[in-house]
């Protein structure tokens, strides 16, 4: 007999709110019903950066109204759902905790299942829920918080071949913004400028290109930037346009030259296992931008393996991959009780060594 879930998904690790609701007959395209997103641009932008307890503060103050929004927008209520899935880490620890209380009140009223979901499991799954992609598949996982080459081979089992060891890459570009004066997020701040500049002018490292493997590291680039500012002022007085436009370009450059020799790694490495067929798939917030999108579609070409990116709306953080991953969780006996915990640090690859260290709340990633 065929099963049909829908499912209620809940997003608030960082500083957006979300929900969504995703319905998927066992065997088919899942759908997604509805989804919700309130932003927090405007709360943060004068501090040029995510503010953690303003976030958690604006949180509890949305989520409610977005979980009424996406059940309208579905036309359902719910008792229509199955269970309902929540963002349970890794994150900002009050905004993930905000949507844990919720997704608990929630399924303590009405009797549903509860289920936690890994933050990065949604990405790492959108690719499923928008193409229906089999396993196992590579996933560059690419955001403000996190940039790790995954092999995806089931809702719960991923290798990691490699990520960041210091900023992910969405960080670079925030902080870059802030060195440059332009506004947040810095992402797509930095890729308007780019598109005006010329990437050659200044010349910028390729972080770990000179050794093996596929581990990355983008805090010197944000140093070097920086450096190349400060002679540009003392030797001018002051920037100009131009002069900011062409540090964005070769900046962007840098990251893109980087992942793309990385990529090609990583490519190498998944398809030693050869799968049938061969998927390459990149989520998360800076899969948004085009000149990274080009340039792995570019390498994904040369190794004949088929690339994938989800909607750029399904790129940045939302409840619609929150409710597909537990989803597949929910088809595999996965349960959680009311003990359920928010966690500021979840690894999705359980077996392998921190790559950022550990403390008293695990490993960081």
């Amino acid at each position: 007999m065929v099963q049909t879930l829908t499912v209620l998904g809940l997003e608030s690790s960082c500083d957006d709110t979300a929900a969504a609701v995703v319905r998927q007959p066992d065997g088919e395209q899942a759908r997604i019903l509805s989804s919700i997103v309130h932003g927090q641009t405007e709360l943060h932008s004068a501090f040029g950066g995510v503010v953690p307890e303003i976030a958690a503060r604006a949180h509890a103050e949305k989520l409610d109204i977005c979980v009424v929004q996406a059940l309208e927008d579905a036309g359902l209520t719910l008792s229509d759902m199955d269970a309902i899935a929540v963002t349970a880490g890794p994150g900002l620890i009050g905004g993930v905790l905000s949507g844990v209380m919720c997704a608990k009140g929630l399924s303590a009223a009405t009797g549903l299942p509860l289920i936690g979901v890994n933050h990065l499991a949604g990405h790492a799954l959108t690719p499923r829920l928008t193409d229906g992609i089999a396993f196992p598949y590579l996933m560059l996982l690419v955001s403000g918080g996190h940039c790790q080459y995954l092999i995806v081979h089931g809702p719960e089992k991923f290798t990691r071949l490699g990520g960041t060891i210091d900023d992910a890459p969405g960080e670079a570009f925030d902080k870059t913004a802030r060195l440059l004066g332009l506004p947040q997020p810095g992402g797509p701040s930095v890729e308007a400028e780019a598109r005006l500049g010329d990437s050659k002018r200044f010349r910028f490292p390729r972080p770990l290109l000179d050794r093996p493997g596929c581990d990355l590291s983008f805090s010197g680039l944000k140093t070097a930037l920086m450096r190349m500012r400060d002679q540009i002022v003392a030797e001018k007085g002051g920037l100009t346009r131009q002069d900011r436009a062409d540090l964005c370009a070769g900046f962007q450059q840098a990251i893109v030259d980087t992942l793309a020799e990385k990529t090609r790694r990583a490519i190498d490495l998944y398809l030693s296992e050869q799968p049938s067929d061969p998927v390459i798939a990149v989520a998360g917030g800076v899969a948004a931008n085009s000149a990274i999108r080009s340039a792995l579609e570019t390498v994904c070409e040369e190794k004949g393996a088929r690339f994938t990116a989800p909607p750029l709306g399904l790129c940045t953080d939302n409840a619609a991959m929150i409710a597909y991953a537990g989803i597949e969780r929910f088809r595999t006996g996965a349960r959680d009780g009311l003990d359920l915990t928010a966690r500021p640090r979840w690894p999705l690859d359980q077996t392998s060594p921190a790559m950022l260290g550990s403390g008293k709340k695990g490993a960081k990633a």
